[in-house]
């Protein structure tokens, strides 16, 4: 990850919740095999300010209009077939927390066990990731000593319940740890542990065992789950029982990866394949902030089973887009404040370019940018917390499949739903190019009827045919170092 900021960037970060401001970030995944599946989010400088806002207008109005343009009967089947349509009730919940007993563990059903539950927040994490946690709670400290102890070295981890606390996710994740740190001196007690770990296996979690854990919070949750098996496409690997260890290792890994990859591809892979290419062409001829590059086409795992040409990388990488592409957005609203911002410092705080402050907090500022700050923030959550939200269900929702082709065929439909988007706003963008090009016209043929020539030649010149959202992109193909 490769990105540069601003001292700006920096003081804005501390006053709004926003995890990055900048003029240029990339991004990239770099698999096991150093295949580059990656997008780049680029948001260049420009000189001009009037330049930004009317980019940033016309954006808006092409998003804010693309719904008129859509056919009511193509947008009543799209409701059908949309496997959001329920909004949070799309995904399989447990039941709360407060309304469950505790149950005395005599025995679990055929294939399920008993097994740690650390729950994590709103977060969805998926296999074939890793992930670090600093572990500080006593009751979590418990929890890695016994998987240490009995030598499981995993545990549970589902989403939270985004408006129902004590309320998880049916399925979840195993985390298998692969290293822990003890920095109980350098942190002075802070930190106990720092736990590196890799996310195995889905799990369905079939209910809570001691709930009343939740609110005494004296030890960890247990659940009793069925680890579910995602290989079961591979039918030429060897069906042996080994520890879990060995099986996520990295050879194992691109031993199972060689022999999927000398597979010919699924109709269902196919077809995922040829969205996602049809997605990166749309994104380019558009020049979207954050896109995928071209090189990623090629590379694309959509294989079954979780190595290195496995989907769940594509999925990851699918999840990694979407957050980012909210970051972008982020980044825009909070572009006309961060120049209010810089002008009030230099100004009023009379500092020069290098005497910006890494940090400024709120009370420092003008009570008119103190207004400014708290109306920004309520804007961001209107917008933004809606689209955070459905696409953490989209990739719950993903993670709930069932088997590799419900998975392949429900990212199919996630990334066709993103080139509709593109698509219409690619037509109203050049509905809008026209009608621009007629006001110009108008303007100029009231100094004279006989200019009609003269006026094209006008257009032609001194109007950039990509509009002024030119000066705000920086192309950077295919360049991830």
């Amino acid at each position: 990850m490769k990105f540069r900021t601003s001292a700006v960037a920096s003081v804005l970060g501390s006053i709004i919740l926003a995890t990055f401001v900048g003029n240029v970030f990339s991004f990239s995944i770099h698999t096991p095999s150093n295949t580059h599946m990656a997008f780049v989010n680029t948001i260049g400088v420009s000189s001009s300010r009037n330049e930004i806002s009317q980019s940033s207008s016309k954006l808006r109005m092409a998003d804010e209009a693309m719904d008129m343009d859509i056919d009511d009967d193509e947008e009543e089947e799209d409701d059908q077939d949309d496997p959001l349509a329920d909004g949070v009730d799309s995904i399989f919940w447990l039941p709360s927390i407060s309304s469950s007993k505790s149950d005395t563990i005599s025995g679990v059903r055929d294939g399920a066990e008993v097994l740690p539950f650390f729950p994590l927040g709103g977060i969805v994490y998926t296999p074939n990731s890793e992930h670090v946690l600093n572990i500080f709670e006593p009751r979590y400290r418990q929890m890695y000593t016994d998987i240490l102890m009995n030598g499981s070295k995993r545990f549970v981890v589902a989403m939270s319940h985004p408006e129902k606390p004590g309320t998880f996710a049916e399925i979840g994740v195993i985390f298998y740890l692969d290293d822990l740190k003890e920095v109980s001196e350098e942190t002075g007690d802070q930190i106990k542990y720092i736990c590196n770990h890799r996310v195995t296996r889905r799990v369905k979690i079939h209910k809570i065992l001691n709930p009343e854990a939740w609110e005494s919070r004296e030890t960890y949750l247990k659940v009793e789950g069925t680890i579910l098996d995602d290989d079961e496409e591979d039918d030429d690997t060897p069906d042996v029982q080994m520890d879990e260890s060995i099986e996520n290792s990295d050879i194992y890994q691109q031993l199972v990866g060689s022999i999927s990859s000398s597979k010919p591809f699924s109709s269902t892979e196919e077809s995922l394949k040829k969205s996602f290419e049809q997605l990166v062409n749309v994104q380019h001829d558009l020049e979207e902030d954050v896109r995928f590059t071209r090189a990623s086409v090629s590379s694309l795992a959509v294989r079954s089973g979780s190595g290195e040409n496995g989907l769940w990388q594509t999925i990851r990488l699918w999840q990694s887009f979407i957050e980012q592409r909210l970051v972008a957005r982020q980044n825009e609203m909070q572009m006309e404040f961060q120049e209010k911002l810089l002008d009030f410092l230099k100004k009023e705080k009379g500092l020069d370019e290098n005497e910006l402050p890494s940090a400024i907090g709120f009370n420092d500022l003008s009570p008119a940018l103190q207004d400014e700050v708290q109306e920004l923030q309520k804007r961001m959550a209107v917008e933004l917390q809606p689209l955070v939200l459905e696409n953490t269900l989209a990739i719950q929702k993903i993670l709930e499949m069932e088997n590799h082709e419900a998975r392949c065929n429900l990212l199919t439909y996630f990334i066709d739903a993103e080139k509709k988007r593109l698509d219409a706003k690619k037509q109203l963008q050049s509905m809008f190019g026209m009608v621009t090009e007629v006001e110009f016209d108008d303007d100029t043929s009231d100094d004279d009827e006989d200019d009609d020539d003269e006026t094209d030649d006008t257009d032609g010149n001194d109007e950039d045919p990509k509009g002024s959202s030119g000066s705000l992109l920086v192309d950077e193909p295919d360049a991830f170092q």
